[in-house]
């Protein structure tokens, strides 16, 4: 029997009996949108201020909490659950579409799991918004022995792929994991209906072909890894994040579920279901693709699976599905990347799997969705819908047929990785289109030295090691690279299996700016220069040194003081100033000497202790009678965006979300000490009574703290500092080198920053507390415009970072750069709340 064939025929079935839509239909004009603009909703700096979110569970402890759930091990399949059922809610946004509304998936997946013995449901995470993230798993039933020897040969993959590659009993036995990831995107409705389709088709068909495969292969879906966002019709989920930026840095319960369940399937092929592009798009990408890759096992089956999904869409017979977009063969370079590890089949890519973005065609969401008659809407609906089933069930087809090979090369990636063998330069004419503009490759490290002591290296730590790259600790001190490193000290040896993961999150990164013309998101970022770690390289040797496995970093915390003694903590992680801030609830008077240091008296010593324990913070003696300004806890006001909100609630201040429309209702400022401004509030678009409150606010000497353009043109309409501010291309970001000059923002801050649509200021009467470096862009993408002005040879050792005093005797500071993006730059936010707490005083 042909299997391929077979499988076709149980994915023409499918479409044939459930996939019908009048072919006759024809598209509405219009829907095709440009390569850059994809109308899927806000990027970072045009979201909007926030409303009172749910803050994450995430906080800035020592360490990031265990993960959550793991596939559960000892128990056969079908592993069944009955659900909690959801109340109904009339206005869930799905409901007008046609689609499964959240409250109907439960009930839909416990009738499943009663009618067939293929089907296990579980819960694996909760939402922003605390709504319940689901993992269906599809396959034949299975005998606890059975799953436990799936089980140890998913481990031996990874742990001894030399091993695996002889073991015949794996080649023959072990089923092909594929993991489907549907509606990451709130208001990208219909992945999560097509998936639910397939699911249904694979559980209760009664054909043999079908049979044969679930004992060959395991599926998994994560049926909307966005609940809050598929109810409220919105991108983001319940705190305002975008969950498809979020994998690097895992700020979010969403993104922290998904990378819980890919690491623990480990499959051979992932797809994530997205909307709306006109055409449907199915990756592979377009160059630049992640240097860290082991790109050529991965675009030998992510260019025929495309292919193959594109066919299955084409056979759906819609007017609209006649052809797909394929970047990497149809795009130019740079249109629809794969270069940041924020994506989560970018992700999944370093976890062993071939992953694809498959953006479905026609819009829904967004003006179409308050625009278009509601038929219309259903019968796009429908047609996405039979888009996103059709490439599942093309993508399982692939992963079957080529069962053998996906097996074989995720053993290969692994190997390369233990073996620490330099990635193979990818021939020209590899697969049909490759070419030089595709070639990107990096150098691996030996190893990555890590000083422990700190709660920044303890982060960065427990952070590796959620995303299961490898940490060990020196047993004793050892010399390297020409330093001394204290007994305890971090190892990240590099001959490691998920090495391009633990490279992508530490390197330095790598300005591409000369090599594409743009990018389709960011293109720098680094946790070894923003997280606030020490983290030095050893490129070509293993420090000689006894090392132990580490699964949770050492705690750091330490009360360093004669009993008696009044205490000083120095602000220079986020940590220390949560410290301050909980200090400051529990009624603890405190005093500042200088913008980074805090005196806590001796008889708050038990609370230091404390702190010390749960936060890994490090109080000190301090310096004689050390007097300095009392600090209250401040009072905030702040139109800001998610990330900013999210990082601001990690460190403990307590925040008002303003924006212009709060202002114009009412908004009572007298009692708030600091007003920042980023996002979501315009002066000019104030009302009369607002900007006489904010006109009385600056002249009583209220403080503002600024960034990004929003920032700069509140600065400019209000007159608060006396400064011009100049933009970099609005598309220009990454890590810039910086210099830090003034006592506030530049005291003690890493020589590293990050920027997004950077900005400098010129003037006068102000202090500049950071300068960009002489040549600024370390890793990134910032070309100067048309005319080679605003480039990063004009930023060079222009001011970054100002303060000030405004007319009214307020402070005020003014942030060129992005400390707060996405979470990204953990070892920044402490420059921020030192900028804080000086406009609050």
């Amino acid at each position: 029997m042909d299997l391929s064939r077979t499988l076709a025929g149980i994915g023409a079935a499918l479409l044939a009996t459930a996939l019908l839509v009048d072919p006759a239909t024809a598209a509405t004009p219009g829907d095709t949108p440009s390569t850059r603009d994809f109308g899927n909703g806000p990027e970072r700096n045009e979201i909007a201020a926030l409303g009172e979110a749910t803050p994450s569970a995430l906080t800035l402890a020592a360490g990031e909490p265990a993960a959550a759930w793991t596939i559960t091990r000892r128990r056969g399949f079908p592993r069944q659950n009955e659900l909690p059922v959801w109340p109904v809610n009339p206005e869930d946004r799905s409901i007008k579409l046609g689609l499964v509304p959240y409250h109907s998936i439960a009930p839909k997946l416990n009738a499943l799991q009663q009618a067939s013995d293929r089907v296990s449901a579980e819960i694996v995470g909760k939402s922003a918004g605390g709504r319940d993230l689901y993992l269906v798993t599809v396959t034949a039933p299975e005998s606890a022995a059975e799953a436990a020897q799936q089980d140890r040969w998913r481990e031996l993959i990874e742990e001894d792929p030399r091993a695996a590659k002889r073991d015949r009993g794996l080649k023959a036995g072990y089923k092909t994991p594929v993991w489907i990831n549907a509606n990451i995107h709130g208001n990208e409705w219909e992945g999560t209906d097509g998936a639910l389709r397939v699911i249904e088709r694979l559980a209760t068909a009664t054909d043999a072909a079908t049979r044969d495969f679930l004992k060959r292969s395991r599926v998994y879906v994560t049926v909307t890894n966005n609940p809050d966002g598929r109810v409220a019709g919105t991108r983001a989920n319940g705190a305002g994040f975008d969950i498809n930026r979020d994998h690097a840095t895992s700020s979010q319960p969403e993104s922290r579920a998904v990378r819980d369940v890919v690491i623990a399937t480990q499959p051979f092929l992932m797809l994530d279901e997205h909307g709306y592009t006109g055409t449907t798009l199915i990756e592979p990408a377009t160059p630049p693709h992640g240097q860290n890759y082991e790109y050529d096992l991965y675009i030998k089956h992510a260019l025929p699976n495309a292919l193959g999904m594109e066919k299955a869409i084409q056979q759906l017979g819609h007017p609209e599905t006649t052809r797909a977009d394929i970047p990497f063969r149809d795009y130019a370079p740079g249109d629809w990347d794969d270069w940041p590890p924020i994506f989560t089949p970018m992700y999944a890519i370093y976890q062993g799997a071939v992953g694809h973005t498959v953006e479905i065609p026609l819009q829904v969401n967004n003006a179409a969705y308050n625009t278009l008659p509601v038929e219309e809407l259903q019968r796009r609906a429908r047609i996405n819908t039979d888009v996103a089933a059709a490439t599942i069930q093309a993508a399982l087809t692939y992963a079957d047929t080529n069962r053998g090979a996906l097996l074989a090369d995720q053993i290969e990636q692994f190997r390369r990785g233990w073996a620490g063998e330099p990635s193979p330069v990818v021939p020209d004419g590899f697969v049909d289109g490759f070419g030089p503009e595709d070639r990107y490759s990096t150098t691996f490290p030996r190893a990555y030295v890590i000083p422990a002591g700190t709660p920044a290296a303890a982060r960065l730590v427990n952070h590796l090691i959620s995303h299961d790259v490898r940490v060990t600790a020196a047993r004793t001190g050892f010399r390297s690279g020409g330093r001394h490193y204290a007994a305890g000290t971090y190892v990240v040896d590099m001959h490691q299996p998920k090495r391009g993961l633990a490279n992508v999150l530490l390197e330095a990164g790598r300005d591409i700016s000369g090599l594409v013309p743009q990018m389709y998101d960011i293109s720098g970022w680094s946790h070894g220069l923003l997280w606030g770690a020490t983290v030095d390289s050893s490129l070509r040797s293993l420090p000689r040194v006894p090392l132990r496995r580490v699964t949770r970093a050492a705690p750091t915390g330490s009360v360093d003081a004669p009993r008696g003694y009044d205490l000083s903590l120095s602000l220079r992680d986020g940590n220390d100033v949560r410290a301050v801030n909980e200090l400051l609830t529990r009624g603890v008077k405190l005093r500042r000497t200088d913008a980074a240091t805090v005196i806590v008296p001796a008889e708050a010593r038990p609370e230091a202790v404390s702190l010390a324990t749960s936060l890994g913070v490090r109080f000190t003696a301090a310096p004689g009678r050390a007097k300095g300004v009392v600090i209250e806890q401040p009072v905030i006001a702040a139109a800001v965006s998610a990330d900013e909100l999210l990082a601001l609630r990690e460190m403990g201040f307590a925040v008002r979300p303003v924006s212009t429309a709060i202002l114009n209702a009412g908004f009572d400022l007298s009692s708030v000490d600091t007003l920042i401004v980023s996002s979501g509030l315009s002066y000019t678009a104030l009302t009369a009574a607002a900007r006489a409150s904010v006109d009385a606010y600056l002249a009583r000497g209220g403080g503002v703290l600024t960034r990004g353009a929003t920032g700069v043109a509140f600065n400019a309409a209000a007159k608060v500092l006396p400064v011009t501010a100049t933009a970099g291309r609005g598309d220009a970001n990454g890590v810039v080198r910086v210099t830090n000059t003034g006592g506030i923002v530049g005291a003690g801050s890493p020589a590293h920053s990050f920027a997004y649509s950077p900005i400098w200021f010129t003037g006068t009467g102000v202090t500049v507390e950071q300068r960009y470096g002489t040549s600024p862009l370390v890793a990134g993408h910032w070309l100067p415009t048309d005319a080679g002005t605003n480039g990063p040879a004009q930023a060079a050792g222009q001011p970054a970072v100002v303060s000030g005093t405004t007319a009214g005797g307020g402070h005020a500071v003014l942030f060129g750069t992005e400390p707060l993006f996405r979470a990204h730059p953990k070892g920044l936010y402490a420059q921020y709340a030192r900028a804080l707490l000086w406009t609050a005083t």
